[in-house]
């Protein structure tokens, strides 16, 4: 209903200028506060020392001094408290002034005569008593109703218990600077309105928090607080990722007495999504939590003993080395190593490693061998072979720092100390000369005055050199990794011995010499990185996160099983938010299966619950009917109802034609005032050729594996480090049978396709890739150029 002739619009909007004007009345006051706050930290730091009394002359004046020094740090801390609170009530404020609130619900308790009406935003605002609620946190536990009822009987959970009544009824405002703009009565379901309002604006360069438009199945999301896994599978546009930043806030409005944004972790995508979702959580009030990557999570762990291979590279090989004669081996390593087959090979060789097998390096000094490879083998597995890997090799590096103290002693009286003593500088000795004094051992210059000094110095210098080998046994630096590891593949039958069980690819024996000629090369393939980071933990000991008790992952679909399990192990006792969406598995390491059964099963029957989204709200419903369309199940993908226009299929004569129609699309769009367009094309090296033809033409961005911020305005990219964001409108470049003609590049064109809120464009030479014929011919237009 519009607000002219809702029969309670004068009474709302006389309530938003009264809510309004008491928020810019605690505006004021709080800056002033701010303000004096400030001034009196800024004093208190300058004259700090000034108001304590120094005095250490006996043990009662140096008591007194620390308690001096105590209560002015105090004082201090509470100022730099106070402030952090009244800095943190301002910036809320501020948002709630340009829109206070956008639902109501009136809902009557079982048991009382009248109903109470709940105003709910994106923070909580109190009377000047402070004792009634004009606006309630939307994650507050009544406010929950308004997601997830329609009027009519409702409950809400809180800490004391379910609490049941009526919702008489649900109401939803768009306000802007404390105008009413709209107001209308709903059902269950956030009103397709407001819906439409939002979602038919342009992209921006991060992704926005729309509380307003929370819908219940996300709700259920954001508050679930029973399971330990919570799996979300849900289309491309459906609101996956917004829900779970959503959830985090609600979390940590929820246990704020007991959570930080320290406790709770996200896996992004890549590191360009990290910038794309900053913003979310300091609009909602929150810190930020901790991102990452897997890449960049495992890579820390392998340390310099390899260049690692990052997840594009290799997908960036499967999707251009086709032709190279070591294609198919590779492909089939891929996915065997990413599977739970092959995590039990690299479980049952970790237990052969208990009583053979493990690779030592010798220790060496000065070009000499200290101790022997062999040596420390035969001492390491003399020892009690009932003991763990990690317990035995901390017993054999405290037997090497005994016999490199050993060492270091013999070592002081070779020739090279006595060399080296005569370069010291007058500090050293020094320094011998003060330490013979704190040991008493000097006389009145005697002679063995002077052959101490000598054997003071001898053993600063050996001590020194040694310093290094020291530190590099603490670190278990005598443990050959890269060479036990090698050693998995060295002989191909040792894998079906190790785990009999274990479905071996028909091209194991290429598998395992190609993997063992890019081990020697230095480099650990993508698809090795995860096991060789789990041995490397099985043999030192394992690294578990405890600190980290939420763990989010986006873009499930495209971890493997073996990376699941090991981040399962990491992080034993945290809860998980997985989301994933199946259609876009576009990694080589992805399950073949349209689920996470796997992980699901990691966390036993009952500690999981998946919840589907089945809806897109990013593009238009013309845009979901042609994507929908490529996929097997796509039937199952349900549009919002947001009209634009049909996507649109282009044909050209050849590629310069092709790339000349780009580029006026290109511009053509940026003049109607899209603030992000995309052209999208399948490779690296496809984008930098793009690139190279449009940068001198119009401005234009080049996103790459190395790009760490997401920006407005026109780009090309890569289709898989689009996954996660969204333009204004796409232009798929090259959506031909040649570039797109594989069954395995389906949902690579898909991703692409579904990045577009609002046009979606496809060019193309020659053949039509088969992903748009599939779709119905009525779903998109299709034109043909010659010149």
């Amino acid at each position: 209903m519009s607000l002219n002739v809702h029969p309670e619009w004068h009474e709302e909007q006389q309530r938003a200028n009264a809510v309004g004007e008491l928020i810019r009345s605690r505006i004021s006051q709080l800056q002033e506060q701010v303000g004096v706050v400030r001034s009196e930290i800024v004093t208190i730091r300058k004259e700090f020392w000034d108001d304590v009394t120094v005095n250490f002359e006996d043990a009662a004046e140096a008591a007194e001094t620390f308690a001096s020094m105590k209560q002015q740090a105090e004082v201090l801390s509470e100022r730099e408290r106070s402030h952090r609170h009244a800095h943190a009530q301002l910036k809320l404020l501020e948002r709630l002034k340009e829109t206070p609130y956008f639902g109501r619900i009136d809902f009557q308790e079982t048991g009382e005569s009248l109903s109470e009406r709940v105003y709910i935003g994106i923070g909580s605002l109190l009377d000047d008593e402070g004792e009634t609620f004009l606006i309630y946190d939307w994650r507050a536990p009544v406010s929950g109703m308004y997601y997830d009822f329609a009027p009519g009987p409702a409950d809400y959970e809180t800490p004391m218990g379910r609490i049941e009544g009526t919702m008489d009824l649900k109401r939803q405002y768009m306000i802007r600077h404390g105008e009413i703009l709209s107001l209308f009565d709903t059902g269950i379901t956030i009103g397709d309105e407001l819906l439409q309002q939002v979602l038919g604006k342009h992209s921006d360069a991060q992704m926005k928090s729309i509380v307003a438009t929370i819908q219940r199945e996300q709700n259920q999301v954001i508050r679930d607080t029973a399971h330990q896994l919570l799996v979300v599978q849900g289309a491309a546009g459906s609101g996956k990722t917004s829900a779970a930043l959503q959830r985090v806030a609600y979390l940590l409005y929820r246990y704020r007495e007991t959570l930080n944004a320290e406790h709770i972790l996200l896996f992004s995508p890549n590191s360009m999504f990290n910038s794309y979702v900053a913003t979310v959580l300091p609009e909602l009030g929150e810190e930020n939590m901790q991102q990452t990557t897997f890449q960049e999570y495992v890579e820390h762990r392998v340390g310099e003993a390899f260049r690692v291979e990052n997840p594009f590279e290799q997908l960036e090989y499967a999707l251009t080395a086709m032709d190279e004669t070591i294609y198919p081996a590779r492909r089939a390593g891929i996915g065997f190593k990413a599977s739970t087959d092959f995590l039990a090979v690299v479980e049952a060789y970790v237990g052969r490693l208990k009583t053979e097998g493990l690779v030592f390096k010798a220790i060496e000094f000065r070009g000499r061998e200290l101790l022997s490879a062999d040596e420390l083998r035969e001492k390491f597995y003399a020892y009690d072979p009932t003991w763990s890997i990690p317990n035995r090799l901390v017993d054999l590096a405290e037997w090497l720092q005994q016999r490199l103290r050993q060492s270091a002693k013999a070592e002081r009286q070779a020739p090279w100390v006595e060399d080296e003593i005569e370069l010291l500088d007058r500090e050293a000795y020094l320094e011998a000369y003060n330490q013979l004094r704190r040991q008493k051992q000097f006389t009145e210059h005697t002679f063995d005055d002077f052959d101490r000094e000598k054997a003071t110095l001898a053993a600063m210098v050996v001590n020194e050199h040694y310093k290094p080998l020291r530190k590099a046994v603490k670190r278990l630096s005598f443990i050959d990794l890269p060479a036990t590891y090698a050693a998995l593949f060295a002989d191909p039958e040792l894998a079906q011995t190790l785990a009999p069980a274990a479905s071996l690819p028909e091209r194991w024996p290429a598998v395992c010499a190609d993997t063992a000629r890019r081990l020697a090369a230095g480099v650990l393939p993508n698809e090795d990185t995860t096991s060789y980071v789990l041995l490397k933990d099985r043999i030192e000991g394992s690294h578990r996160n405890l600190k980290v008790r939420h763990v989010f992952i986006d873009e499930a679909q495209d971890y493997s099983p073996i990376q699941l399990a090991y981040l399962h192990q990491l992080f034993p006792f945290a809860k998980w938010t997985v989301l994933g969406d199946w259609n876009q598995a576009i990694h080589v390491q992805a399950a073949e299966s349209d689920g996470f059964q796997d992980l699901l099963q990691l966390f036993g029957e009952g500690q999981a619950r998946t919840v589907p989204f089945s809806k897109s709200y990013r593009s238009t419903r013309q845009i979901v009917d042609f994507t929908r369309g490529m996929m097997p199940n796509g039937a199952t993908i349900e549009p919002f109802n947001r009209d634009g226009a049909k996507p649109t299929m282009t044909v050209a004569a050849d590629t310069a034609l092709m790339r000349e129609l780009v580029y006026r699309k290109l511009a053509e769009l940026s003049a109607d005032g899209n603030r992000t367009v995309a052209v999208i094309c399948k490779t690296a090296e496809e984008s930098r050729e793009v690139y190279t033809f449009l940068k001198d033409r119009i401005p234009v961005r080049l996103i790459g594996m190395e790009t760490v911020t997401f920006e407005q305005g026109l780009v090309v990219i890569p289709a898989y480090l689009a996954k996660g964001v969204e333009f204004d409108a796409v232009l798929l470049y090259n959506a031909s049978q040649a570039s797109y003609g594989r069954e395995s590049e389906r949902r690579l064109f898909y991703t692409a396709c579904t990045r577009a809120m609002h046009e979606l464009h496809l060019f193309g030479t020659g053949e039509i890739s088969p992903f748009v014929t599939d779709t119905p011919d009525d779903t998109y237009s299709i034109l043909r150029v010659s010149s």
